[in-house]
């Protein structure tokens, strides 16, 4: 039997406004710096009916792309709450696929602004085995002391008690068919802005590697005895890359692509003797790119954010198997290598609306 499991970042499904844009410019959409705000008040319904009108058009191509996948399983990166996945899912997602995904599980994380991981399960796989929830287990509450992670790159700016999963470890023990497989569904920490002489993705990768870490012994201690048989699945947005694709060029005298390795990576804590594939591997080097990166002509690259890691009995399962990403929704400004362009969602525009600046991954699997 043929499990279709998908994962992506849907950026921001919110329900809530955010007005803090109106004392903290960073923070301000570019669209209301062309305006006069004389008032608090005047910027909190100027901001309400942007945001309104912006979102409709997203959440359409949201939704597109999902349908693409069309997913019996389906993990989600940037959900505010529950209310408002099931807003989106009746609203916009059963109206594109006909078949809704009934099942939903998102439990409260840590994030500060409230985005949590999230699952949608149909009731039945495409060929009509049926998708049961065994138990949901959140990992949230684990802290740097609980599995002993906190070293000398975390300790000046995190203490024993603070939590490791800046959103959730969300396990999910399911049976298709009666088949067991395990669902951890993850999203790592974002890279922040340049700090202390480093850039971005160097400063925080300490966090995003505790995070693997914890995971890997969240798995470890899920098998003990029996990892060599384990069916399991790692699923989501890990906000960093072992490999790049440089783009170089311009618009009027072309583009090459370079690609390159990076040093080290936090997902090396997967990778690393065996323990899970990354299925995405296995499509060609200049295809494995889930999200397109610039600040600028000095630097863009595209790169592979969001994966499906397959333990080694379900890859070895699976050895032919090769994952599909949905491109449709990529805005305009996303630089395609040769022979990748799509037919991009309708309306979508060069920035903005699109469905996220991450393409969905999808594979179906034997199980």
């Amino acid at each position: 039997m043929t499990l279709r499991l998908g994962t992506f970042n849907i950026e921001n499904l919110m329900s809530r406004f955010d007005f803090s844009g109106f004392r903290n410019q960073l923070k301000q959409d570019r669209v209301l710096r062309l305006f006069e705000v004389r008032s608090e008040a005047e910027y909190q319904r100027l901001e309400e009916a942007r945001t309104i009108a912006h979102t409709d058009d997203t959440r359409q191509m949201s939704a597109l792309a999902i349908a693409d996948c069309d997913a019996d399983i389906l993990c989600l990166q940037e959900a505010d709450n529950m209310a408002a996945l099931q807003a989106f899912e009746y609203g916009y997602l059963f109206k594109m696929v006909g078949n809704g995904y009934r099942q939903k599980f998102l439990v409260e994380g840590n994030d500060s602004r409230g985005i949590d991981v999230a699952v949608l399960m149909r009731e039945e796989t495409r060929d009509g085995q049926r998708i049961e929830c065994v138990n949901v287990v959140s990992h949230a509450g684990l802290t740097y002391e609980d599995l002993d992670l906190l070293d000398d790159a975390l300790a000046a700016d995190n203490r024993p008690l603070d939590r490791i999963f800046k959103r959730d470890c969300l396990e999910l023990n399911l049976r298709i068919g009666g088949r067991p497989i395990t669902l951890f569904v993850v999203h790592f920490k974002s890279m922040g802005p340049a700090r202390d002489g480093l850039d971005g993705r160097t400063a925080t990768m300490p966090v995003r590697t505790a995070e693997a870490r914890a995971v890997r012994r969240i798995i470890e201690k899920r098998f003990a005895g029996h990892m060599q048989g384990a069916m399991f699945a790692i699923c989501g947005d890990m906000n960093d890359y072992q490999e790049r694709v440089d783009v170089l060029g311009d618009r009027r005298a072309g583009y090459s692509f370079v690609p390159q390795r990076e040093a080290t990576s936090a997902i090396d804590i997967f990778s690393h003797d065996g323990f899970a594939e990354n299925v995405v591997l296995r499509r060609p080097e200049l295809d494995r790119w889930t999200l397109f990166h610039s600040r600028g002509p000095q630097e863009r690259h595209l790169c592979q954010l969001d994966y499906i890691w397959l333990s080694p009995a379900l890859a070895r399962q699976n050895a032919d198997v090769v994952p599909e990403i949905i491109r449709g929704g990529q805005p305009f400004r996303t630089i395609f290598p040769p022979g990748q362009d799509v037919e991009r969602f309708p309306r979508t525009g060069w920035d903005r609306p699109k469905a996220s600046d991450h393409c969905p991954v999808v594979v179906s699997l034997e199980l």
